[in-house]
């Protein structure tokens, strides 16, 4: 075997230690190991080699000081595995049994099952099962029988000759409630022996009807062709449940020369038969190097193929490929192959590349698949010969297949097409390895799925567990092996996580010493680099490396055999090197200053000491690697040595944690002394404030665990009276969820940290003080368990209320400590809490929804359960909310993004203070019909629901839970509570008196809302900025007639619906949104000119001259409106004037043809000036109404005078028109026509050269001007002059 090099130094055994077999393997002795191990007592055992199990726990090492650990070197202990559980006591005692009658245990089969997390061991004719993870030392095991059919000759010694050929396989039929770490509680168990092929099946093992072994001893139904199969080995054995029976599977064995067989297993029997006779047929020249044909491994892909799980796909591992084969079960079970892919050929890339130089042989040893169905891993072996020394030797590789983007989903193949390809380049473990026979070779298995990520653990057959995890470009390996005397490594398997999405620790199963764990940073510290060593217990094929190790053990160097030196490692080796120098760095740091209070402790010495500290860097790092942090960890989650796990339950009951979390809260207190007196806190608090945030945040978990301690004590009395009482038996149930949670919290710590796997769950839950964090993790993903969802109700209510009240009584014990700490504390401008955290509000809300559900599902409770409901969810708003207010006030002052943090507390708030609202109000119906009144008393009903509602009105008040304030002032009635609020809750957007304007505008309460004016003027103009159709009515009350003036020309003129206060609705008709008439439109108008003049301010003469135009353009609309055909008569909205003058062109009616001119009249100077295109179409029009030829053709004939033809051309719309816009008595607003449009070019406006800007220059473009145009300019200019002008002039020809 091999070892991690920092097992050396300190671990190696004195001169005086020879090895005590030849063989044995090489491993370091443990100083810590007692000294009668190595007495006569055990006879034959090496004095190298893993811990055994009866020796000190690895978890006392967090006991041991800083200091001490690296005096010892204590950081080797980091890359030794843990010892997780002892084997059960009846297998021990079947064990001894089995010594007594001469036999050892080397033919004793074992395993482990990932699915079910159940470890067994078969010894002499008994099956033992159990669960490991049950506890160090497990207390509940199966002891099955096996029958006497199946295990053979009863004379002593032939019974065992088929000890080691056992295949068992376990079925999980609860796996639709399985829960979080919830222990398998119905499994049936299948067993198969591989030489005889006897098969035994035990329905539950779980069930006492139905742990009656079924047996299994006729041969499958062959044809005679097939007779030769009947005497073949079973190669491998897979299980898998029937979907949709109760305790039927189907099992698959496979052969090595091809026969795959079929078991169908169910209480009544088991029926056995051959499906295909040789899976390799026909593939014999694919596999024509030197291999003999041979199926090796088959594995379940762990999903069913179809959503109604009719169907699941399995591999078959041979000497040459990868095949997919499907299993149907309904209707009939039925097995066909669909693909397989080639590793072992020609081309490369497609897996092995075959013949190349050097190479002999190849095997494929074993074969797994990861647990999302994507990877494939391959142990892969291959016969080497050394050109150059002749030798021969084994290369050990890992193959890593998957499927080809989008192949893993697809239903159809074609025959040659690939589906697989290679992940990553074939990973070498042992570049050179001894040559072993094929029985070892073939008795190699793998196991994948542990931490590291991507790591494969590698049984040999001799009995040992070799890690291979590939770090920063090449392979590390990390072997675990025991004593002789230990026993060999019967399997491996994974410690199952509390979270699926995560990867647990690998455990070994050993054949005398127990489970044992391999922690993560076991793998990646004491990881060596691929030796030229084999994997088995002998020797090495070079020698020299032996001898190597031999001077190394000797000396002492820290060295590792057949490894180059230093200068020689990669450049992803000296980083780590460098990372390794840097830690030792700060475990220098750390240990000073662990010396430094040691001595503050006893002497209350502090001289220098600062100093010291920063010579040696202590104030470098920030965060969680600072050393003032790390070490106020190591106060907090220290182990206590008198705490030990043989106690079981008694542990929590008694008052030793309550103590030992005392004298750890002393001791922390002593530390922030330390830190004072020395200065570092200072300098923490100004340079380094988030590391002294969390050091206070230490105190504050720890404060916050001491007093859900005393929670638990109070909780175990209860529970304790309550079962000496026959009364309730429903609420002594109900009190255990805390004690869920904490075994959970525990659990889950446990697994993560195996060095803590030798501990009680509620040992290390109140140990991981700086971990509180897990407790509401566990809340937010795993309520349902903890809560029990298959309870009752009722149950699930006083559960949740237990559990409510525990983290009301962390959040607030961790505040009263921050309260009394608080001149302690750095300034916490944008650092965050631990209770402000996402996973703690993830958890508080959980449990708050949980809550709220419940309230909805059960409608009519008892007074006192509805009582308790109230209270504790209230304590969870008020620290949820307050949680997400510090969060978002950290942020801010950070300047991260935190609107959707904002939005989410909003919707929270609201979604809480709503149901606290609901149930304050069943509350009091419930307290009112208590109070048994005979006849109705509204002022007590009231009374009690102030009373009740009084916590909640102060929380809505502190988080601006406005919808509440609103609906109790409402439901009150209490206008001068409603006021008071408005003045004391001011927020954003002119805070709760906004909302209210709001909700009153909603509901159409005007008259409500203009009266809160009288006492909100400021704020309801800000809010009426937004609504104008009532910002007059409260500019009037104001006198601010000049502002009114303008808002109701505004809203006159407004092209929106408009409020119904726009129109003359009766109040019961205020619900329809009529659009306001132009008669409406004005009434504003005419009330827009009174506040104008009502104003009087410098300007109130141009407004009003203004409101009168636009007065006029709207009754100008309203006559255009009557002329119009049909529909558009209801047009009520103002029209703008371009769109009413190009209506008018569009009808072009004689009797709108003049109301352009009108329009334009009553605008602006500006309007037309920028709109002369389309007063030229006007006068285009006008010129278009009279027929000119027709006119100057009568006037000749009937020759008339002068004054006929002026009366004619009164009629016409040319003269209309032009007396509109320029006769004497025309009424324009703001400035003339000529400043736009003169009526002739040679007027005073010369400077006009375009013709067409003059009302001449448009009419000599008209058809009709060659013959009548002298009539069409007499027209206008006799219109410009008037009537009077030309009476005067007329008489004056007369008289001459």
């Amino acid at each position: 075997m091999f070892s991690p090099a920092a097992r050396k130094p300190h671990l190696a055994a004195a001169p005086s230690q020879g090895r005590n077999h030849p063989d044995s393997p090489s491993t370091p002795l443990d100083e810590t190991r007692p000294s009668f191990l190595s007495s006569a007592s055990v006879p034959g055992r090496p004095a190298t080699g893993t811990p055994a199990p009866w020796s000190s726990r690895l978890s006392v090492l967090a006991r041991i000081p800083i200091v001490k650990a690296a005096e010892k070197g204590g950081s080797c202990k980091q890359i030794q595995p843990v010892y997780v559980g002892e084997f059960p006591q009846v297998v021990r005692n079947a064990q001894a049994s089995l010594l007594k009658k001469g036999f050892d245990n080397s033919l004793v089969a074992g395993g482990m099952d990932k699915e079910t997390s159940l470890a067994w061991i078969i010894c002499d004719t008994q099956l033992f099962i159990w669960s490991y993870l049950s506890g160090t030392v497990p207390k509940n095991c199966f002891v099955l029988e096996l029958p006497s059919s199946v295990v053979g000759d009863r004379i002593v010694g032939m019974k065992y000759a088929h000890g080691r050929n056992w295949m068992l396989c376990a079925v999980r039929w609860d796996v639709s409630s399985k829960k979080v770490f919830e222990q398998c509680n119905s499994a049936g168990i299948i067993l198969c022996n591989q030489e005889t092929g006897a098969v035994v099946y035990w329905p539950d093992i779980y069930s006492e009807s139905l742990n009656v072994p079924i047996v299994s001893l006729t041969e499958p139904q062959l044809k005679e062709s097939d007779i030769s199969a009947r005497h073949e080995r079973y190669q491998s054995f897979i299980v898998s449940a029937i979907p949709g029976s109760s305790q039927e599977c189907i099992a698959l064995a496979c052969q090595s020369t091809g026969g795959l067989f079929l078991f169908k297993c169910s209480p009544s029997g088991i029926h056995c038969q051959m499906v295909f006779h040789n899976v390799l047929a026909g593939n014999s020249n694919s596999s024509s190097q030197m291999n003999e044909l041979c199926a090796r491994t088959l594995v379940w892909h762990p999903q069913y193929t179809s959503s109604d799980d009719s169907g699941r796909q399995f591999f078959l591992l041979t000497d040459y490929e990868i095949q997919c084969w499907n299993i149907f079960f309904i209707p009939n079970i039925n097995v066909q192959k669909l693909w397989s892919h080639e590793v072992v050929g020609n081309d490369g890339h497609l897996g092995i590349k075959k013949d190349l130089a050097g190479q002999k042989q190849i095997w494929l040893l074993d074969m797994q698949l990861d647990d999302r169905g994507k990877e494939f891993t391959i142990l892969v072996a291959t016969s080497c010969k050394d050109r150059v020394s002749s030798s021969n030797y084994i290369q050990y590789s890992l193959l890593t297949m998957q499927y080809k983007p989008g192949c893993s989903t697809k239903t159809s193949w074609s025959a040659n097409e690939r589906l697989l390809e290679k992940k990553a380049p074939l990973q070498t473990v042992i570049p050179k390895a001894r040559v072993e026979d094929r029985g070892y070779l073939f008795s190699t298995r793998i196991r994948v799925g542990g931490k590291p990520s991507g790591s494969v653990i590698i049984l040999s057959g001799d009995g040992t567990a070799t890690v291979t995890s590939y770090w920063k470009g090449s392979s590390r390996l990390y072997q675990f092996d025991l004593p002789w005397d230990g026993g060999k490594v019967l399997d491996a398997s994974v410690l199952p996580s509390i979270d699926d999405s995560e990867e647990g620790a690998w455990v070994v199963l050993t054949e005398k010493a127990g489970v044992w764990a391999i922690p993560e940073k076991a793998v990646l510290l004491g990881g060596v680099e691929p030796p030229e060593r084999s994997l088995s217990r002998m020797g090495s094929l070079n020698e020299s490396v032996v001898d190597e190790e031999k001077k190394s053990q000797k000396t002492g160097l820290n060295t590792v055999p057949g490894r180059p030196g230093s200068e020689a490692w990669g450049s992803g080796d000296r980083h780590k090197v460098a990372l390794v120098s840097k830690t030792a760095q700060d475990e220098e740091a750390e240990a000073l200053l662990s010396h430094l209070f040691h001595e503050f402790l006893f002497s209350g010495e502090v001289q220098g000491v600062f100093e010291k500290l920063r010579e040696k860097g202590a104030f470098l790092k920030e965060d969680e690697t600072n050393i003032f942090a790390r070490m106020s960890k190591s106060i907090v989650d220290t182990l206590a040595k008198h705490w030990t796990t043989t106690r079981g339950a008694e542990l929590v009951a008694s008052a030793v944690v309550s103590s030992l979390l005392l004298d750890k809260h002393q001791k922390h207190q002593k530390y922030l002394q330390f830190l004072a007196l020395t200065r570092c806190h200072e300098e923490l608090s100004s340079k380094q404030r988030r590391s002294m945030l969390i050091i206070m945040e230490h105190g504050e978990k720890l404060s916050s665990m001491i007093q859900l301690r005393e929670l638990q004590n109070m909780l175990s009395q209860n529970r304790k009276y309550l079962s000496d009482s026959p009364s309730s038996h429903a609420q002594a149930e109900a009190s255990g969820s805390l004690w869920n949670l904490i075994q959970l919290v525990g659990e889950k710590a446990r697994r993560n940290t195996v060095l803590l796997m030798d501990r009680d769950n509620s040992e290390v839950f109140y140990t991981k003080v700086s971990d509180i964090e897990e407790l509401f993790y566990c809340l937010s993903h795993h309520l349902e368990y903890v809560i029990g969802g298959g309870q009752p109700f009722i149950i699930q209510m006083q559960r949740a209320c237990e559990l409510s009240n525990a983290c009301t009584t962390l959040i607030q014990a961790a505040m009263h400590y921050r309260d009394e700490h608080r001149n302690w504390y750095p300034s916490l401008e944008g650092l965050s809490s631990w209770n402000c955290q996402h996973v703690v509000r993830s958890g508080l809300w959980s449990l708050a929804s949980l809550i709220m559900h419940l309230l909805k599902e059960v409608q009519a409770m008892d007074m006192s359960v509805e009582q308790e409901m109230w209270s504790q969810l209230e304590g969870l708003t008020d620290v949820l909310l307050d949680a997400y207010t510090s969060s978002i006030t950290a942020k801010i002052e950070c300047g991260e993004e935190h609107h959707g943090l904002v939005e989410e507390y909003c919707q929270r708030r609201d979604e809480l203070l709503g149901s606290l609202y609901d149930l304050a109000k069943r509350l009091t119906e419930l307290k009112y019909q208590e109070s048994h009144l005979s006849e109705e008393d509204l002022e007590r009903r009231e009374a009690i629901f102030r009373e009740l509602t009084e916590p909640l009105l102060l929380i809505a008040k502190r988080h601006e839970g406005y919808q509440t304030l609103w609906q109790l002032c409402y439901d009150l009635s209490d206008t001068g509570l409603l006021r008071t609020l408005m003045h004391e809750s001011l927020g954003p957007k002119g805070g709760f008196s906004y909302f209210v304007f709001k909700q009153l505008m909603k509901s159409h309460q005007y008259s409500k809302l203009l009266r809160l004016g009288e006492e909100f003027q400021e704020e309801l103009a800000i809010f009426l900025k937004e609504h104008k159709d009532l910002l007059w009515l409260h500019e009037l009350y104001l006198k601010q007639f000049s502002s009114a003036s303008e808002t109701l020309h505004a809203v006159a003129l407004s092209l929106d619906d408009g409020s119904p206060l726009m129109t003359e609705e009766e109040p019961e008709m205020v619900q329809i949104n009529r659009s306001p008439s132009l008669a409406d439109r004005r009434r504003l108008l005419n009330l827009s000119k009174i506040a104008a003049v009502a104003g009087k301010d410098k300007n109130f003469e141009t407004k009003t001259r203004r409101i009168e135009a636009d007065l006029q353009i709207l009754k100008l609309q309203e006559e255009i409106v009557r002329h119009l055909p049909g529909d558009g008569k209801d047009i009520n909205r103002p029209l703008p004037p371009g769109e009413l003058i190009e209506v008018c062109l569009r009808e072009a009616s004689k009797d709108l043809c003049l109301k352009p001119f009108e329009v334009f009249a009553w605008t602006s100077s500006s309007f037309r000036r920028s709109n002369r295109s389309l007063l030229e179409e006007c006068w285009k029009n006008a010129a278009s109404q009279d027929d000119w030829i027709a006119l100057i053709q009568v006037s000749t004939a009937e020759g008339w005078s002068d004054k006929v033809v002026l009366e004619v051309l009164r009629e016409t719309v040319l003269y209309k028109a032009s007396s509109w816009c320029y006769g004497p008595e025309s009424q324009i607003y703001g400035g003339g026509f000529e400043e736009v449009m003169p009526l002739q070019k040679d007027d005073e406006f010369l400077s006009i050269k375009d013709e067409s800007l003059s009302v001449e220059g448009i009419l000599r473009q008209h058809k009709d001007f060659p013959d009548a145009g002298k009539l069409m300019l007499t027209a206008i200019m006799l219109a410009k002059v008037g009537d009077d002008a030309m009476v005067e002039e007329h008489m004056a020809t007369d008289s001459r």
